[in-house]
């Protein structure tokens, strides 16, 4: 298997799903721009998206992976057992979780929006959309687990593809709802848990070839099966703890006017290349890295985490310094239309600048954990993620009323950087760390084609400022074009320096 190859096809179907979304989010800024409206759906779609994150980026398959290649391996029949089981107890847990979200939502909503209490219209209104999305949970979770057989195969496309279906609804949704006249916020809702129910039959159906799945009912565990779930919480943490900074900057952001959508926006933006830099080169790298600890191919294992490290920072460096530097630009040209004022893309740019400064931060932990998930452990990466998460809430709270909500995405940044060099620390610690000096080597090439590419997109911006002006018609195409020829120099670059080469990346 080719790490670059394979990263590149689950890469072009996961942008394909972003650029979709980043349309979704167009329509959503022009329709409900960061109104009462806007707040409190984003607030509905928050707590289950929030479950798809960690479901679907591969939570479930840091934990799910591991287990069922090891049964896989000692014998087929007992993989489709052991699947079997999971999906059953699966489906069994979420239809529980699914049935007390319906029952106490205002209990939910106070929880992940206190500051929603101070408007009761408000705070009515994200209770009746999260009754209605919060059913999407339970499709896309299942949806997760057929996506992990199909990447257990090294079947990455049509997992990485099925987001596209969420996309695509809630679009159908928007239009439907302005030429309808109906309520943009009920409908979207609607639309949410619409396309769990599209998605899980279409990964069913291409998950068919590997793995036909069996209905029952048992509350009887195997060993195998009682391991796996008592490392699937722990994963749930570990492997999703920037969704989880996230979900604890929305509580947070609550007590403040509009923030909520602010963080939503700029959250949408860098998501596109952790998408790329982090959980693309973590979901493939997750199942040859778990064969190779299986096997104990500790050359395997080596080269296997020298690839996704240089992988992770080849996208995430270049990606931070272009956010840190032209937030504004891009805010301005992705939601800069109609309901979505001046001042809205300034708060926006604000956050997502922030972000930017914990980009490769993102990335890099979700590679670094999968060191310890390819050995079946996730207590250790547990404890890392309760630690980081416990700062991030620690530097928001402190500071928020002092700084406002920029202090969320700053502690967000800040608490995942700590919880990068930690792992570091304890992998070179246990010697489960196999890093080679060509890496370094590789890491300053990286940083020096970043530096160019940053100096030839300051020149850029400020010799085209007029025509990326909030109020200029195609202010888009000159910031695609820009972006684009920037781009391409980086990549030129890279692969003269001899770092993106096909070849570079065997995991063989």
């Amino acid at each position: 298997m080719n790490l670059l190859s394979s990263a590149s096809v689950f890469s072009f179907f996961t942008l394909i799903s972003r650029i979709l979304g980043y349309l979704r989010d167009i329509l959503i800024a022009i329709f409900l721009g960061a109104s009462v409206f806007a707040d409190a759906f984003f607030v509905a779609f928050r707590l289950p998206n929030t479950f798809r994150r960690l479901f679907a980026e591969g939570t479930f398959n840091a934990a799910f992976i591991p287990s069922y290649t090891s049964a896989k391996v000692e014998d087929k029949k007992k993989g489709k057992r052991f699947a079997d089981d999971v999906l059953n107890y699966l489906l069994l847990i979420l239809l529980l979780i699914v049935t007390i979200v319906e029952i106490f939502t205002p209990y939910f909503i106070y929880i992940i929006a206190p500051g929603f209490l101070e408007d009761q219209i408000k705070f009515n209104l994200a209770v009746e959309l999260t009754r209605i999305t919060f059913p999407f949970l339970l499709f896309v979770s299942l949806s997760s687990f057929f996506a992990g057989i199909l990447n257990s195969n090294n079947k990455f496309a049509a997992a990485a593809g099925a987001p596209i279906i969420l996309n695509v609804v809630l679009i159908i949704s928007l239009i439907f709802s302005f030429v309808q006249g109906l309520d943009y916020a009920k409908q979207l809702s609607y639309g949410v848990t619409i396309a769990g129910v599209i998605q899980l039959f279409f990964l069913i159906y291409v998950a068919k070839k590997f793995y036909k799945p069996a209905l029952y009912f048992t509350l009887k565990f195997s060993n195998r099966v009682r391991f796996f779930f008592k490392k699937l919480l722990p994963s749930i943490l570990s492997s999703g703890v920037t969704q989880i900074n996230i979900l604890v900057g929305t509580i947070i952001a609550s007590f403040q006017s509009g923030a909520v959508s602010y963080l939503y926006y700029a959250d949408r933006v860098y998501q596109i290349n952790l998408a790329v830099a982090g959980i693309a080169v973590g979901t493939v790298s997750l199942p040859v890295l778990s064969k190779a600890f299986k096997m104990k191919n500790f050359k395997k294992i080596s080269n296997i985490q020298n690839k996704s490290f240089e992988l992770s920072l080849l996208f995430s460096i270049p990606a931070s310094f272009g956010l840190i530097i032209a937030s504004s630009e891009i805010v301005n040209v992705l939601f800069g239309y109609g309901s979505f004022s001046t001042k809205d893309v300034e708060m926006t740019a604000a956050a997502l600048k922030f972000f930017g400064y914990g980009v490769p931060a993102f990335a890099l932990i979700k590679i670094l954990s999968n060191f310890y998930f390819a050995r079946d452990n996730t207590k250790t990466p547990f404890y890392i993620s309760l630690l980081v998460v416990f700062l991030n809430i620690s530097i928001s709270v402190i500071f928020f009323n002092k700084i406002g909500f920029v202090i969320i995405p700053i502690a967000t940044s800040i608490s995942t950087w700590v919880g990068v060099f930690i792992y570091i620390y304890l992998l070179n610690y246990k010697k489960i760390l196999l890093l080679k000096n060509q890496l370094m080597i590789n890491f300053i090439k990286i940083l020096i084609s970043t530096i160019i590419m940053s100096s030839i997109l300051l020149f850029f911006l400020k010799r085209f400022s007029n025509y990326l002006d909030y109020s200029y018609d195609y202010k888009a195409v000159t910031l695609i074009s820009i972006v684009s020829f920037v781009g391409m120099f980086y990549l030129i670059s890279c692969y003269l320096f001899g770092i993106l080469k096909l070849k570079n990346y065997k995991t063989n």
